[in-house]
């Protein structure tokens, strides 16, 4: 599979945290007003299923900037990584913190889920606020160093290795938070540049399970009419 970013909006340069923080940015301000709103007097399968996929792919997208991203920004001398590290740190202590909250919701009695659950809401709220001023400083303290020491070829690369290293369940879970998030002409870009490097079976399987389902009827026949293919 192709990367995820084929286009860039800054000044030219690759973005190669535009589309994912976009998705993650989208994904967990949707799940937010949910949380709040649930009544976690009945069980909350669906909702609690889909935090723990998102925490899953948060987990995962720590861990590639970690090893892919902070570490090449280390081996040529940036000097803010030691920050984004220790916020890093911090989510993933948060995640283990939701993921037992979660747990206990599961295993609670039903009076003592509601309290249980505005605890998740409250605890989950905060997560979504620190990683919103955290993806912020990537973009704008982050990228512009790595701009600064990478050439657009070099940070293409490092973003496929990002890209090959995840299974395809993995990489398709992204794609679904990714494509409804990005605009029209990123998403076309994005999916042209797998429909022009990726097996075409890895194509098709994004357009019908990522793009599809999570497009509406016009976007996705917009999508359709831009990477010229047969609706």
């Amino acid at each position: 599979m192709t990367d995820f970013n084929s286009t860039s909006d800054l000044n030219g340069r690759y973005d190669i945290y535009g589309a994912v923080h976009k998705g993650l940015r989208k994904t967990q301000c949707e799940l937010l007003p949910r949380l709040g709103s649930a009544d976690f007097s009945i069980p909350q399968v669906a909702l609690l299923t889909e935090l723990r996929a998102l925490l899953t792919l948060a987990a995962s997208h720590v861990q590639h900037e970690d090893h892919h991203i902070h570490n090449a920004l280390k081996a040529r001398g940036a000097v803010s990584v030691e920050r984004l590290d220790h916020q890093h740190d911090d989510h993933r202590k948060t995640f283990a913190e939701l993921e037992a909250i979660i747990s206990e919701i599961e295993k609670a009695p039903a009076a003592k889920r509601p309290a249980l659950g505005r605890r998740l809401y409250l605890a989950f709220s905060a997560y979504v606020a620190h990683d919103l001023e955290h993806m912020f400083e990537e973009e704008t303290v982050a990228a512009p160093q790595l701009w600064s020491l990478f050439t657009d070829a070099e940070l293409a690369e490092i973003e496929n290795r990002i890209v090959g290293s995840l299974p395809p369940e993995k990489s398709m879970a992204f794609m679904q938070i990714m494509i409804p998030a990005s605009r029209p002409d990123e998403r076309a870009a994005m999916l042209g540049g797998m429909k022009q490097h990726a097996p075409r079976e890895a194509f098709d399987a994004v357009m019908e399970f990522a793009a599809r389902p999570k497009l509406s009827a016009a976007e996705f026949a917009d999508l359709v009419r831009r990477l010229d293919l047969v609706a």
